[in-house]
């Protein structure tokens, strides 16, 4: 597998190069030079999850790594289940919640980890990224006691959920979180000046771990699959994605690019809006980011774009076809409220891409939402809205008492870099 810097096509790496770099020169995102088309959809779609992930990733970078060791790589990553539930008569949630810090980002994260894993050579690593809820759990859990791995996380103090919080902030050990006083755009944009930040990238051999990561989109494509093998005729479903970062986008249409039968994608937005009115008028114009119930889609200037508009563009399909919801906190509510009448309970973010496909959906149609997060990680504004009781999981249960080990620093990117040097090299 091949892949090019999309700022500067002439730099092309391996699959190994890119997954260890996270990002190309000037912060330039990593595009696959060709996507593979598969064939036999029909069988490969009738195929057990795993086993069929396996030929998916295979696909992909079964060349560079062996088919040997992609099938033991997915194996080892993908231990846990997915769900495809049926909510009323057109539409049904594709449930990837149900792994260690039950949120969509373990697939891509457990995945993540098995390729550094096999890439690392003995060599350390420090494992950088910003987090709008579910990222920073999900790379938390998935390289915690990894020998030769240290991971920091940023994430907005304040603008994430206590249980989100306690979910990843109480591991300790080789896991270093940071609460940053500001919003996720903040978070992230210390991120992105610390790996071309010299000093830090000799000092700490950093990488990603964020959906710029593209082991992470390469993990995403899978579920894709499951989604439209569950409901598969002859008619393709419309998919809604919940979309901050736009990485589960990303995914969705590489999947497509692959051959899988979706209709139309639907990109669902909170009132973080960037991509719906871009959409629209094409004129991208990042406004202030906007704390809402859906926090991990609080992104107003999303670093997989560039991405979106790459897959357009090698198939030559137009951009006009992608369709861009954007519910406000008043529908969100009001979906939360719909799903539960239909004997559903989610969280905000399935609301939002709920609400989405419902305004999208025509006659005829058959759509799919995908549900990223457990409900009970929103359990006090989900427990207020719907006026129920949500019990906690084991995964929340198991540390909703322990002490938040985060430390707090100002979005100050000379503190910032500091700071990492400190405590890091002590640590090393």
């Amino acid at each position: 597998m091949k892949l090019y810097n999309l700022r500067h096509p002439e730099e092309q790496v391996s699959f190994a190069q890119a997954v260890k770099s996270g990002m190309g020169r000037d912060r330039g995102l990593f595009f696959p030079t060709e996507i593979p088309l598969l064939t036999d959809l029909n069988m490969l779609l009738s195929l057990p999850f795993v086993e069929r992930s396996q030929r998916i990733i295979d696909a992909w970078i079964g060349d560079e790594l062996g088919s040997d060791n992609v099938r033991r790589m997915v194996k080892t990553a993908f231990d846990f289940p997915l769900k495809l539930v049926k909510v009323d008569s057109q539409r049904s949630t594709l449930e990837l919640f149900h792994g260690p810090t039950l949120a969509f980002k373990d697939f891509g994260a457990r995945f993540m980890a098995q390729c550094l894993s096999e890439f690392a050579a003995g060599q350390s690593t420090t494992i950088l990224t910003a987090t709008s809820g579910d990222t920073g759990a999900a790379v938390a859990h998935a390289f915690y006691g990894l020998p030769g791995i240290r991971v920091v996380v940023l994430y907005p103090e304040g603008k994430i959920s206590p249980l989100q919080e306690k979910l990843f902030c109480t591991l300790g050990g080789n896991i270093h979180t940071i609460a940053v006083s500001g919003d996720f755009d903040a978070c992230q944009e210390l991120v992105k000046k610390a790996f071309v930040d010299d000093d830090l990238q000799q000092s700490l051999n950093l990488n990603s771990a964020n959906s710029i990561n593209i082991s992470r989109l390469l993990a995403q494509i899978c579920y894709y699959f499951e989604a439209v093998a569950g409901i598969y005729t002859d008619i393709p479903p419309v998919i809604a994605v919940p979309s901050g970062n736009f990485g589960n986008l990303t995914a969705g249409l590489l999947a497509r690019a692959m051959g899988l039968p979706v209709k139309r994608f639907i990109a669902a937005t909170n009132s973080n809006d960037t991509v719906p009115r871009y959409l629209k008028n094409r004129v991208w114009a990042p406004a202030k980011t906007v704390a809402t119930a859906s926090n991990a889609m609080d992104v107003a200037d999303p670093s997989n774009w560039p991405r979106v508009e790459a897959v357009f563009a090698a198939m030559k399909w137009s951009l006009g076809d992608l369709e861009g919801v954007a519910i406000n906190e008043k529908q969100t509510i009001e979906s939360l409220r719909e799903l539960y009448a239909c004997g559903y309970i989610a969280e905000p973010h399935a609301a939002v891409a709920a609400a989405a496909l419902k305004k999208s959906l025509r006659t005829g149609e058959h759509g799919i939402f995908l549900g990223t997060a457990h409900p009970a990680k929103f359990k006090e504004s989900v427990e207020q809205t719907l006026g129920l009781s949500i019990d906690l999981p084991p995964a929340l249960l198991a540390v909703a008492d322990h002490e938040i080990l985060s430390e707090r620093l100002a979005a100050d990117f000379d503190q910032f870099k500091s700071h990492l040097l400190s405590v890091l090299n002590k640590k090393s």
